[in-house]
């Protein structure tokens, strides 16, 4: 059902926006955005997810084709569109996706010339967040201006960490940049949580590092651990989440596990 018409369903909800970030690349930002996001979906909640990244493997990931795409997140914030004209429907009904295109990648640059630029996105978000339980912003792999406005525009971080060698490298330098920003910009914003992604049980250096990230993060990590699968690896390009596409597959499990955690947490 298009955003427009399901919205007159909603009633007043307190969303929480929760930015999904990492400075590492390929640690499963975009597999958390689209899997946590459809197995919430599949619970009854209504989902939001702002595709913030300029390479929009979260919007590819729900099977809506980029080269088709006339605007995007690029343009609520620098064109000054409406946000809630970017929001489109997706294969669950009940998650709803602003996509990105490659035309973000020029936003680092040109946000520098604007006012109040580290706040654009949350202006916008601010006026349709309500809309939904859950609303979360997929974050490029960097600490740019891109990644502030995420940071100023969320309640909290979920942060995802790869089961490899040097897990934590680069998580140092994010809670710095998060307690910058709390510091200046946002004083409310929290760690939600953090999930061990792409963990293979076969290994001992899994086992470590998540043993090496329970004690550096304690009780903020996740008991659910996404574990390596190819069901996983396979179901973006269905675009489908991997609960469509393989319903049973260890993959689908995890997530849906992950989203239960997800809502206890409140």
């Amino acid at each position: 059902m298009p955003y427009k018409e399901a919205k007159r369903a909603f009633p007043d909800r307190d969303a929480k926006v929760i930015a999904i970030i990492n400075q590492k690349g390929g640690v499963g930002k975009s597999t958390t955005a689209v899997n946590l996001s459809a197995s919430l979906g599949e619970q009854g909640k209504k989902v939001l997810i702002v595709d913030l990244d300029p390479q929009g493997n979260t919007t590819s990931g729900y099977g809506i084709g980029k080269e088709d795409l006339e605007n995007d997140i690029y343009n609520t914030l620098l064109e000054d569109y409406s946000i809630e004209d970017l929001i489109h429907d997706t294969v669950e009904k009940n998650v709803f996706l602003i996509p990105s295109t490659i035309q973000l990648a020029g936003a680092e640059i040109e946000l520098v010339s604007v006012m109040a630029r580290e706040s654009v996105l949350k202006s916008s978000l601010d006026t349709i967040k309500n809309d939904f339980d859950y609303v979360f912003i997929d974050c490029p792999p960097s600490l740019g201006l891109l990644t502030v406005n995420a940071l100023v525009a969320a309640d909290s971080l979920l942060i995802p960490i790869q089961c490899e060698f040097y897990a934590l490298e680069g998580v140092t330098k994010l809670l710095e940049s998060m307690k910058m920003v709390k510091n200046r910009l946002n004083p409310d914003l929290y760690v939600f949580g953090v999930v061990m992604t792409m963990f293979d049980s076969r290994t001992a250096l899994s086992r470590q590092v998540v043993d090496e990230v329970r004690k550096y993060f304690g009780k903020t990590v996740f008991k659910t651990v996404i574990p390596r699968n190819v069901k996983l690896s396979e179901a973006p390009s269905h675009g489908l989440p991997v609960s469509m596409y393989a319903h049973v597959s260890k993959g689908s499990l995890a997530y849906s596990n992950l989203a239960r955690e997800v809502v206890r947490r409140g």
